[in-house]
């Protein structure tokens, strides 16, 4: 059995808000005593198909209580998917049909556990529950908040105050979050900071059920390879857990320094002292950063692959990077064309590029080439022959196939 103290070290560990640190302390004693693990949950609306580092950092924190020998519950929130989660929206946020909720949530389950032991992990969904909620159970549920409290919310505060509309839906969604933590009778819940209003609703809801108010964790939200934004796919600054090793190990290595050990606090397995250690003889001199950066990239690559493709995408990045090589292994694009291609589309066509004018303007930075040769007119056009490799800035290829 850990003791108290350590399991609050690391339960802690990149911890943003903790309410209340005294109730988690009774909540672990009473856990010690009566050998009864505590109910610890997190929920995710499968809004999109595929993870990224982001996402990963409330698992971490699902693993450190699941190593700690707590009870892990990873919802899948497919009934609250369906009204669309406010938190954060300028706008209404769109709905997920039926069919895209299930596609996504299948695809969360294969994903998950690349960090959670699958044999100590419920997946559970709260359609479960939600779905037997009649019309009546709805509006008693709604009696539960007024309008007031619910512009307490810098989101809806923001929208109202500007004219923007809010839905009647919307207002049911922390409800209907914080009735989950009722239904499981959830001892902790983590969320992200954003997510605070609504997991102090589960708190309220199960005092006014009689239950024991569940622990409120919450965690920061990881910046992006940008370093300033949120980690998002829409802004294109993410590492998805299902990309290639090759792209995990290479976008870790591109993060700056400082952001850096922010990743170590948030994704690594690595004890804190250890960590401390690392920033100490990074900040004297006697360790260079991307020694250090190196091996989180091998870390994070190998949770989402193994060790050995870890190792094997150092190598290939070495040999790409510093070397001046290419990759062992490329993406082919098959082009059935009979006339020239114009160069700034092919990119676009084989997804080296979002858009013709980002083609032009890479093209004008000296950031492309063909077979190895800088390209630098914007009007270039590729012959439909042979099967030229296309090389985007330093970590973008493609080989054309041309039929």
């Amino acid at each position: 059995m850990v003791s108290i103290e350590k399991q609050l070290e690391l339960i802690e560990r990149g911890t943003v808000d903790c309410i209340s640190r005294e109730e988690l302390i009774k909540k672990l004693k009473k856990s010690e005593e009566t050998g009864v693990p505590l109910k610890v949950k997190a929920g995710f609306d499968p809004t999109a198909p595929d993870l990224h580092l982001g996402h990963t950092v409330l698992l971490q924190k699902l693993k450190h209580f699941q190593d700690l020998g707590h009870d892990i519950y990873f919802l899948i929130g497919d009934f609250t998917g369906m009204i669309g989660d406010p938190t954060g929206k300028s706008d209404t946020r769109k709905a997920l049909t039926v069919a895209q909720v299930a596609e996504n949530a299948e695809s969360y389950k294969s994903q998950v556990f690349k960090i959670l032991d699958p044999e100590k992990t419920r997946v559970v969904f709260n359609s479960t529950w939600l779905g037997k909620l009649t019309s009546y159970d709805m509006i008693k549920l709604a009696s539960q908040l007024t309008v007031a409290r619910m512009l307490e919310r810098d989101d809806f505060k923001k929208r109202f105050d500007s004219g923007k509309p809010i839905s009647i839906h919307e207002f049911l969604y922390p409800l209907i979050q914080g009735y989950d933590s009722v239904a499981m009778e959830a001892d902790v819940e983590l969320g992200g900071t954003d997510q605070l209003f609504n997991l102090l609703m589960g708190r309220d809801l199960q005092r006014s059920r009689g239950q024991e108010p569940q622990i409120v964790l919450t965690m920061p939200l990881l910046e992006g390879l940008d370093g300033v934004n949120k980690m998002s796919k829409s802004l294109g600054n993410y590492i998805g857990i299902t990309e290639s090793a090759d792209n995990i190990y290479g976008k870790v290595l591109s993060v700056s320094d400082d952001l850096m050990f922010r990743y170590y606090e948030l994704l690594s397995d690595l004890d804190s002292r250890d960590i401390e250690e690392l920033a100490d003889k990074v900040k004297d001199g006697t360790l260079h950063p991307k020694e250090v950066k190196k091996q989180l990239a091998r870390e994070l690559t190998a949770r989402f692959h193994s060790s050995e493709t870890a190792l094997a995408a150092e190598e290939n990045f070495e040999k790409v990077f510093k070397k001046g090589g290419v990759p062992d292994e490329i993406e082919e694009f098959i082009c059935s064309v009979s006339e020239p291609v114009w160069l700034p589309q092919l990119l676009v066509d084989a997804a080296l590029v979002k858009s013709t004018s980002e083609g032009r303007r890479l093209i004008k930075q000296n950031a492309v080439s063909i077979d190895g040769e800088k390209v630098m007119d914007v009007n270039r056009m590729v012959a439909p022959e042979g099967t030229p490799l296309l090389k985007v800035g330093k970590r973008r290829f493609c080989k054309v196939v041309f039929r």
